[in-house]
């Protein structure tokens, strides 16, 4: 019966400690919603010294989060969609430092490129180690030929190695060569608004996820988190994938049958650029510096930019392989390249450029100093004469000669370096360490002289000793 219905109280049981002051602070929210409580009470508090004690912070709080829910802006909207086999890819880049991976001991720096099919969720990864267009190809099409088929459509945030940033400017959407990658695979390239991250959100929960499933695969592996080289770690992240895939074998057959069929080949994942080989040896290749070898001073080449490699190209022929560089303003001067005319003008080698460069290991560098010390004003000479032996005769054979002088206190002169490595005779390595046979004769007369020297009578509960 009505008569039996509870009343809800709509009055107060205490006094409003905002009353006066409450439509000041509902003229503030209205001209910015965003203010917090705390702002606006400090507000109060300098306005009205005394009036108002901080625990009374808490009812503002709340009147603040009822006017908010009844008078506020409207708030953000996210929209559940449906997703439809066959239809959409989703990728994304994922930093991997704070699961604390190493390598051979040494910390190792990487992300992974993260491919989703949204409507089964099938992932897969592909390790890297920027946001670069070219580990953006490698990522797709390894996913691609792993995935064995080409959905509808692939998406992206405003990665820019793919999209354009536009600024006010008319240009294409998306960068030609991503463009021309798309193209190739016949995929609708798609981007997602700058700073809404929730449009690519299966990619976005797939990486909190992973990274989930990666830490707690670790912690079944052992303390360790240290792999012996970057393809055993590779091989423990297909694993975990194979297992996580498993679960979503259904969904991902109806998405096998909507697929398009591959192209004949993958695209090529380098990125070719042509650059002239300056005075020093050197070409710059995405704002780093790598020696060349002085034979193609002056001369045009192609490089050939991979993920983690360079190809230097020249006539149709590879000519060299280089280590690639992260970041910018770096570089990689291998000695070999310009010893040649480095022993020739010795005097350049003081305030050389790229002089750290030349010390192939910490031997050469305690060599290079030992010469300085006792060398006087040749002491740059000899040493470019034992890094021309090196580059003649092998570094590894002049790094052994210069630990056996350094051990045996021997001078290092590049005659008595050239002698060692000449002779071809067998240095021990620094782990053999031979140690004399002990004889324990010795410590029994070490022992009863000491004995005798110091004999002590010491009594002890009617006890001599």
């Amino acid at each position: 019966m009505p008569s039996q219905r509870k009343v809800e109280r709509t009055w107060r049981t205490r006094e409003d400690p905002f009353d006066g002051v409450w439509e000041e602070v509902e003229e503030f929210l209205s001209d910015d919603a965003n203010f917090e409580a705390k702002t606006l009470f400090e507000h109060l508090q300098r306005k009205y010294p005394g009036r108002f004690q901080d625990g009374q912070l808490r009812t503002l709080q709340r009147r603040i989060k009822v006017w908010r829910a009844l008078k506020g802006p409207a708030k953000e909207v996210f929209f559940d969609q449906d997703h439809h086999p066959g239809e959409l890819g989703q990728s994304d880049f994922t930093h991997m430092s704070s699961l604390g991976i190493t390598i051979e001991g040494q910390p190792f720096p990487h992300l992974l490129f993260h491919f989703v099919l949204t409507y089964s969720n099938w992932e897969t990864v592909t390790i890297c180690y920027g946001e670069s267009y070219e580990s953006l190809s490698q990522g797709v099409q390894n996913a691609l030929w792993e995935l064995g088929g080409v959905p509808q459509a692939h998406q992206t945030d405003q990665l820019s190695a793919a999209v354009h940033q536009l600024d006010g400017v008319e240009k294409e959407e998306f960068t030609s060569r991503y463009r021309g990658l798309m193209s190739h695979y016949g995929l609708q390239p798609k981007k997602i608004q700058a700073g809404k991250a929730n449009e690519n959100g299966d990619v976005e929960q797939s990486h909190r996820r992973f990274k989930q499933s990666v830490d707690q695969a670790l912690r079944l592996r052992g303390s360790s988190r240290d792999f012996g080289c970057v393809e055993e770690y590779e091989l423990f992240l297909r694993k975990l994938l194979v297992q996580t895939n498993a679960g979503r074998r259904e969904r991902f057959l109806e998405e096998l049958e909507k697929l398009r069929p591959l192209p004949r080949r993958r695209l090529e994942d380098e990125t070719r650029q042509k650059v002239r080989v300056s005075r020093g040896s050197t070409i710059r290749v995405r704002k780093n510096a790598y020696s060349v070898h002085s034979r193609l001073i002056g001369e045009e080449v192609e490089a050939r930019i991979g993920i983690e490699e360079i190809e230097v190209w020249y006539a149709q022929r590879c000519v060299e392989r280089l280590p690639r560089l992260r970041g910018e303003g770096k570089h990689r001067i291998d000695y070999r390249h310009i010893i040649d005319w480095l022993v020739r003008k010795p005097g350049a080698f003081e305030n050389y450029r790229y002089k750290a460069d030349l010390f192939p290991t910490s031997r050469f560098r305690m060599a290079y100093d030992w010469l300085k010390e006792h060398g006087g004003s040749k002491a740059d000479k000899r040493y470019l004469d034992i890094l021309y032996l090196a580059a003649r005769e092998g570094e590894s054979l002049v790094d052994d000669a210069l630990r056996h002088l350094i051990e045996t206190g021997e001078g290092l002169k590049p005659e008595r370096v050239s002698e060692i490595v000449a002779s071809g005779r067998e240095i021990p390595p620094p782990t053999q360490i031979e140690i004399d046979d002990v004889e324990l004769g010795d410590y029994d007369d070490l022992f009863s002289s000491w004995t005798a020297e110091n004999e002590t009578e010491f009594v002890f509960e009617g006890v001599t000793a």
